[in-house]
């Protein structure tokens, strides 16, 4: 019998340009889901427990807020895109 190994966004999302891509990909469809699921595989790869402990969490905490019925707070999500050599930027809607 053959085994799979279970598929983890953080393994692919190997550059800047695919992980803003990504990103970007989950802020145009309004997929808070597939954005925290983004924010949680960037976090476990970078180090969740050094995330967490920049952001002033717990590790068991940052993993709940990231999770598909995590809510964080915007703050969170700016710090974290901060921690991850993000930011965000906004420009006007193109008509």
């Amino acid at each position: 019998m053959e085994k799979f190994k279970k598929w983890d966004m953080a393994e692919v999302l190997d550059t800047k340009e695919d992980i803003i891509a990504c990103l970007q990909v989950a802020l145009a469809d309004m997929d808070m889901e597939f954005l925290l699921e983004t924010l949680g595989s960037l976090s476990r790869a970078k180090g969740m427990t050094q995330i967490a402990r920049e952001l002033n969490l717990t590790r068991e905490g940052l993993y709940k807020s990231l999770s598909p019925n995590g809510n964080p707070s915007f703050e969170t999500v700016v710090r974290l895109l901060e921690i991850l050599g993000l930011e965000i930027k906004l420009e006007q809607k193109s008509a």
